[in-house]
């Protein structure tokens, strides 16, 4: 496989975990470490993704490169909370609160790369998908706020949905990318497995 196709891969799968992962009831199904498991691998996939669309971007010129390295940022502050949120449910067995709470800083991250991505290219509907996955993300970041007077987050049912609505947008990129990555390779006669 080429690296388009591992990238989408990654991003397709690293979405799936975040749109599943906050659903209602899926912490209730499976457990709250196994909820901040999913959460953990999904911020690994989208670095992983990351890493290969920054190493795709390389040549694509300034706009592209800096959306993905901007990205890949962002990843890995998700990483950071998610690994968090994970080690705090598996130090504690009785562990039944908030798995993980979306990050402000990874989707700072993910708004500029997204705006940069689409000045660059706003005809092109990934772009803007893309982008209003982007924002879903920050929404979720803003509702996810933990108040310090309360130790409450301001609005826990909108960062649930706002993270599955933005997780659900880039699983459509991503989607987009493996199908187009196979196609190219189909026409320049290369297999694509």
């Amino acid at each position: 496989m080429h690296r388009e196709r591992w990238m989408g891969l990654c991003f397709a799968a690293g979405s799936a975990c975040f749109l599943v992962g906050p659903f209602p009831g899926y912490a209730d199904l499976v457990g709250p470490q196994a909820a901040a498991l999913t959460f953990f691998v999904g911020s690994i996939l989208f670095t992983a993704g990351g890493a290969l669309q920054s190493w795709v971007a390389y040549d694509q010129g300034d706009a592209a490169r800096w959306s993905a390295l901007i990205q890949s940022a962002g990843t890995l502050f998700f990483n950071v909370t998610t690994f968090r949120a994970l080690s705090t449910a598996l130090s504690d067995p009785q562990y039944d609160r908030l798995v993980w709470r979306p990050d402000a800083f990874g989707s700072i991250c993910f708004l500029v790369s997204g705006v940069i991505a689409y000045r660059a290219a706003p005809r092109q509907w990934q772009a803007r998908v893309n982008l209003l996955g982007c924002i879903f993300f920050g929404i979720s970041a803003v509702a996810g706020y933990v108040v310090p007077a309360t130790g409450s987050i301001l609005d826990l049912a909108a960062a649930n949905w706002n993270t599955s609505l933005g997780a659900a947008c880039f699983l459509v990129c991503a989607i987009a990318t493996v199908r187009e990555s196979s196609t190219v390779r189909e026409a320049q006669g290369h297999p694509t497995a």
